[in-house]
């Protein structure tokens, strides 16, 4: 069994793009409202009975409001600490080139988290470009475009742009029930359609691409709940966190950094709490979410459309937001852990 921890595997690292690197946290913070979680991935790919490749998304240390501890693991198989390349996401990759024997992956991290507003972050011109230039999931022509500016034209100022933008997303889009894990994200699809129903990765993805093609750079956040919500049941998670995959959204704002919005949220706590959307205590999500993040959650990462390292074909989601594993049929189901096999559990630590 292969065991080890960053600083021994750190030869390993592939090379990662300047633009959204984050270096690893030595420990974690204490005071000033941090908490703590261990977070624990468990992945069993004994079957089916054949090669496979497996990459497992681990927390960032991001800014001022996130640590990630150095993440250690055990695997049957040969396992490394990477980065893709265009954002410098950090993935364990774990292969197994034998059919026959167990396949199993332990990754253990801890993770430091405090509640987070704006935070004062300063792009250069190469980040601004990077950040606000389309992507095959996010493109910021034609529909996306003409409906970025019939929401923003009339707010030359930025923050009055991006707010039109987020009433425009909470107004318009509704959680659906229905959809399986997170979402897809297609936004085009969504605005030629005109059927605004989806999940975080949809709908803060719209909020996204909306902003991108009103000119703020703008990026998902990928990654998941750890811990209760002091907000709302339903915007918290513990224990067994298996399901509770969440993807958020960030616009950059000349002299206040990147800024943090959930319109997703917003329209979770309509759905789920079963309270109407201009309710006082929708209007109060409302506003909280425009500007600040509850970190009951840790960020994995912000590479959408992601090229996975040592794959041999994109995936078929354009994120790393759960366990993703390839085999000579085909990559497996991520939304379905009972039958992939992987268990996600946090579990709150003393400060």
């Amino acid at each position: 069994m292969h065991r080890r921890a960053l600083l021994q595997g750190a030869g390993t690292l592939a090379a990662s793009a300047v633009l959204g690197r984050q270096a690893w946290a030595e420990g974690a913070p204490a005071g000033d409202g941090w908490r703590s979680y261990e977070m624990v991935t468990e992945v069993d790919l004994s079957r089916p009975d054949a090669p496979a490749e497996l990459w497992v998304p681990v927390g960032e240390s991001r800014s001022v409001y996130q640590h990630g501890a150095l993440p250690s693991f055990q695997s049957t198989g040969q396992a490394r600490l990477v980065r893709d390349a265009r954002y410098g996401a950090q993935m364990l990759h774990v292969t197994w080139t034998q059919a026959g024997g167990p396949r199993t992956v332990k990754v253990s991290q801890v993770i430091s988290t405090r509640d987070r507003t704006a935070d004062g972050a300063r792009l250069s011109a190469k980040e601004r470009a990077f950040w606000t230039a389309p992507v095959p999931s996010l493109p910021t022509d034609g529909l996306v475009k003409s409906t970025a500016m019939k929401i923003a034209l009339s707010h030359p100022e930025p923050r009055a742009r991006l707010r039109a933008i987020y009433d425009w997303v909470v107004d318009n889009t509704f959680r659906d029930a229905a959809t399986r894990g997170c979402g897809t994200g297609g936004i085009e699809n969504m605005l030629e359609t005109g059927y605004l129903g989806g999940k975080c990765a949809d709908i803060n993805s719209l909020m996204v691409g909306l902003s991108r093609a009103a000119g703020i750079p703008a990026r998902d956040v990928y990654g998941v709940r750890l811990g209760p919500s002091k907000y709302a049941k339903c915007l918290g998670a513990s224990g067994d966190v298996t399901h509770a995959q969440h993807c958020r959204a960030e616009m950059w704002l000349e002299g206040v950094g990147w800024f943090p919005v959930d319109p997703a949220d917003v329209r979770k706590v309509v759905l789920e709490e079963k309270i109407a959307v201009d309710s006082p205590e929708v209007k109060g999500h409302r506003e909280r979410l425009f500007g600040s993040w509850e970190m009951n959650w840790v960020a994995y990462n912000s590479a959408t459309d992601v090229a996975l390292p040592g794959a041999s074909k994109p995936p078929a989601e354009h994120f790393l937001m759960y366990p993703l594993a390839m085999t000579p049929a085909g990559e497996m189901d991520q939304l379905d852990p009972d039958t992939f096999r992987y268990r996600i559990v946090s579990t709150p630590k003393a400060a």
